[in-house]
């Protein structure tokens, strides 16, 4: 998998954690960067396809809450239930129902596993404001149709793409006040506040992509660094002269146009007819921007900041609050509703996210968004080492989430009128996942290992008396790039940014943790590892970790006895 010479430019970082009655208790945690920054704990990485197990719990917590809402409702109830043509989860649990009113949870959801999705990559998905594509990692699955539970053995792309779109529109639809509804009656006051709000994240978007152009340069090098990006015209260096720069005389104005302009100067009867048919206030900004052919909102910061140049980014969002609305004033204006029907999805998308990310961060997503992009679903939003291990940690734990506990117990001053003992304060679990759900994730991760991307660890962990331990887990690939992409999809230009490799794991019903394989800048560009990388590595580690893997008194995870018990610190 890696040759000779590659092998030290590689980072691993390698986490074990127990479950015990005092918590989850850390017995490894190791990496070999010998620095200070914690790949484990402190980054954020595109971990690819490990996203997928996230999904998959969100869709089996969305099925056991349809469960709830609708076991035990006869026949005619179910039939009466009024549900959304998108809606199709709800849509599948009551005809589920229908077919097996007498369904308990865990059957439910092992009949969800068995659902199929298209893994065809020719679809182009309207998600993220724009449309996009997705492909599978193997060609040969893009015409399968397989179930979930094979596209997580196997690590299929695409019908986790359509998954999440379910989710998402499973999230709209069953939103307080079904938002969805706005996308039928264009006379909905609500609309409005939803055109609104895009316009004020998009113009957002649009001025932080403007702020990043120009951070760092003089006025003068953002002028010349503006105008080297336009195609030169005298209406258009007119227009942009006349809005940066309104108070200045016209023979400043004119040196400017002679300055800029290829070929014969404009005639002085022409300079001045431009002088006066774009000086202030003669246009709004859109229109300025239409005449220079730039972004009114590009337009805007570059006069933004001649008038402050000590602003913040923070600043230039509050300060251009009426000109993003202005800038997307044709929204409220247009007589095609399917320009507003467009903006209006992308904000119900943005919603959606909300709610997804409020269950992920339940079960222990640390960070404070998610893309709001289907590609979520094999990564793009990112995820951290020890959050993935946590989340093993509530599926071990029957749907516990346990307290992580690092030390036991502190003794100091030995023998000494100082004596002190410090032992950890034990914390109820927390539970956050149906019990059932968590066996349905077991049983799937299981068969990762048991004949997916994660096979190769087959038979390589037993117990003393030569039984085999449960082993399941999650692989994921990042190949993280910046890639720009011109108007007709082709791609300009892609710089790498990382690689890495991670197994997400549990050993026996005990033991859980991750392994992550992990190059750094542009020295990732040399590599082509996968995810094959870490599960090699731990199986390769078996003789140094079995001795920790024993049940009871056998193994050599357990702390040393303590001659008397520890008092909590108060």
């Amino acid at each position: 998998m890696l040759s000779p010479s590659k092998t030290a430019d590689v980072r691993y970082s390698f986490t074990l954690f127990e479950r015990t009655p005092n918590g989850n208790q850390v017995r490894v945690q190791t990496d070999n960067t010998h620095q200070p920054f914690d790949i484990n704990e402190g980054s954020k990485l595109e971990l690819g396809s490990t996203a997928k197990l996230r999904v998959m719990a969100t869709y089996l917590e969305v099925i056991a809450e349809l469960h709830a809402r609708h076991a035990g409702m006869s026949a005619a109830q179910l039939r009466a239930q009024d549900v959304a043509e998108q809606d199709l989860l709800s849509r599948w649990a009551i005809d589920y129902l229908l077919r097996n009113p007498d369904a308990d949870l865990s059957g439910m959801l092992d009949a969800a596993l068995e659902r199929r999705y298209s893994a065809s990559p020719a679809e182009r998905f309207f998600t993220g404001g724009g449309l996009h594509t997705f492909g599978n990692f193997r060609r040969e699955d893009n015409g399968r149709r397989p179930t979930l539970r094979e596209s997580l053995q196997e690590s299929i792309n695409l019908p986790f793409i359509r998954l999440m779109r379910d989710l998402v529109r499973y999230s709209t639809y069953q939103a307080p006040g079904n938002s969805a509804a706005l996308l039928k009656d264009d006379k909905d006051p609500r609309r409005q506040e939803y055109l609104s709000r895009f316009a004020d994240r998009e113009g957002t978007t649009f001025l932080l992509r403007f702020w990043r152009k120009y951070q760092g340069q003089s006025a003068q090098q953002r002028l010349d660094t503006f105008i080297g990006g336009l195609r030169l015209t005298d209406t258009r260096l007119a227009a942009v002269h006349r809005y940066l720069m309104p108070d200045v005389d016209k023979a400043t104005f004119a040196g400017f146009l002679k300055a800029h302009l290829p070929g014969e100067p404009p005639s002085a009867k022409r300079i001045d007819d431009l002088y006066t048919r774009y000086g202030p206030g003669a246009f709004s900004l859109p229109d300025q921007g239409y005449i220079a052919r730039v972004h009114p909102l590009e337009l805007w910061l570059l006069a933004y900041l001649i008038d402050h140049p000590q602003a913040a980014f923070d600043d230039a969002v509050t300060a251009s609050r009426d000109q993003r609305q202005e800038v997307y004033g044709w929204l409220f204006k247009s007589r095609h509703k399917s320009a507003r029907d467009s903006r209006i999805r992308i904000m119900l998308e943005v919603e959606a996210f909300l709610d997804i990310h409020q269950r992920w961060q339940n079960l222990g997503y640390p960070f404070e968004y998610l893309v709001p992009s289907l590609a979520t679903a094999i990564g793009s939003s990112g995820d951290r080492p020890a959050a993935l291990a946590e989340l093993i940690g509530i599926i071990q734990n029957d749907g516990l989430r346990l307290p992580t506990v690092r030390i036991d117990s502190l003794h100091f001053a030995t023998d000494t009128p100082y004596e002190t003992r410090l032992g950890h304060v034990l914390e109820p679990g927390r539970r956050v996942m149906a019990p059932e759900v968590a066996a349905a994730l077991r049983g799937a991760l299981s068969q990762v290992v048991d004949g997916g991307t994660a096979r190769r660890l087959q038979g390589t962990f037993t117990l003393a008396d030569g039984s085999p331990l449960t082993l399941g887990g999650k692989t994921g690939t990042g190949d993280n790039r910046l890639t720009s992409v011109g108007r007709g999809g082709q791609v300009i230009s892609s710089r790498v940014q990382n690689r890495t490799a991670t197994f997400v794991f549990f050993l026996g019903p005990d033991h859980f943790g991750t392994l992550t394989a992990f190059v750094p800048g542009r020295a990732a560009e040399n590599f082509r590892f996968t995810s094959a990388l870490p599960v090699q590595v731990l199986k390769g580690m078996q003789p140094i970790l079995a001795p920790c893997l024993q049940t009871a008194a056998r193994t050599l995870c357990a702390p040393p006895p303590q001659e008397a018990t520890a008092q909590p610190a108060r």
